[in-house]
């Protein structure tokens, strides 16, 4: 009997305490907009902040507070659920593509020379500590996984040393761009096939000591394209994106195989790789004709000018 009170009182106490809390709630309760339940509604809640926004909710409240504010900034939902979200408010999200992470190293365990053996926290911050990592590369990746911790979901991978990003993983979100100390990692369209997979801004002869697979700065990548699509800063070559045309000749230039190329297969590569050989080769042979002709034009003269004077 002494138990069964207590436990009464303490019941009815909690059904009180619920029905006044449950009053409250609906004589204080915050009605929302009905938009942004709607845009809320289209959003993957996924909250990673890859719109530039604490996550789906203030993304939502920033489209409804903020007309201007584009449609387009979920990348986790892509291009369908901007489509969506500009229906409800009314706007026209455009063409979108996919974009994707992009890890500017192929810094791997053959490629790359080694400092010291590195056994203390499994993190590229707390290595980078120690004389910017373990690896004689100032500038690649370290390899402990910060941008996989990151990544929410599952589309990075660390392989032989390097960061390795999964395409059709991949969701663009910049987690893992955020979580790179070497900032080695950026978003790139997914159409953009052809790129210069290294980050290391080193003079060519230090960079190609550090790394085998380096680029060296040399611009002979430059020389071949087509399109002007290929910039050299800091001895670093750069793609742009939207000049490249995706021939994949700088790849097939490229002296230390610095230049990846996803988009053809190793027979395609051979094709492009002779081609261009047979180019050179009849370019190479113009000019020599032509410094032929110049000779033989300039001794003319020469003889003429002699005949002359005689």
């Amino acid at each position: 009997m002494s138990i069964v009170i207590p436990v009464a009182l303490v019941a009815i106490v909690g059904l009180l305490a619920s029905c006044m809390l449950s009053y409250a709630s609906k004589v204080f309760a915050v009605q929302e907009d009905p938009l942004f339940l709607d845009l809320r509604a289209e959003l993957p809640g996924a909250n990673c902040g890859g719109c530039g926004f604490a996550g789906c909710d203030d993304y939502a409240h920033a489209l409804v507070d903020d007309p201007e504010t584009s449609c387009t900034k979920c990348s986790v939902g892509g291009a369908g659920v901007a489509k969506k979200l500009a229906s409800l408010m009314g706007q026209d999200a455009g063409e979108l593509e996919k974009k994707i992470a992009f890890v500017m190293c192929n810094g791997t365990t053959d490629n790359v020379a080694k400092l010291y053996d590195y056994e203390d926290m499994t993190s590229c911050k707390a290595a980078k500590q120690l004389f910017g990592g373990s690896k004689l590369c100032p500038y690649g990746c370290i390899g402990l996984g910060d941008c996989v911790e990151a990544c929410q979901f599952d589309a990075i991978r660390i392989i032989d040393g390097v960061a390795v990003v999964g395409r059709d993983y991949c969701v663009s979100c910049g987690a893992c761009a955020k979580a790179c100390p070497q900032k080695l990692i950026r978003i790139i369209p997914e159409s953009a096939k052809v790129q210069v997979r290294c980050h290391n801004e080193q003079k060519g002869a230090d960079a190609r000591k550090a790394c085998s697979t380096a680029c060296i700065g040399c611009g002979m990548c430059a020389k071949v394209c087509p399109k002007d699509a290929i910039t050299i800063e800091n001895s670093l070559s750069s793609i742009d994106p939207a000049k490249c045309i995706k021939c994949g000749m700088c790849a097939a230039k490229c002296p230390t195989g610095a230049i990846q190329d996803v988009l053809h297969t190793a027979e395609q590569k051979e094709k492009i790789k002779k081609a261009l050989q047979m180019k050179e080769a009849k370019e190479a042979e113009k000019r020599k004709q032509e410094a032929l002709k110049a000779k033989a034009e300039k001794e003319a003269a020469a003889k003429a000018a002699e005949a002359h004077k005689s």
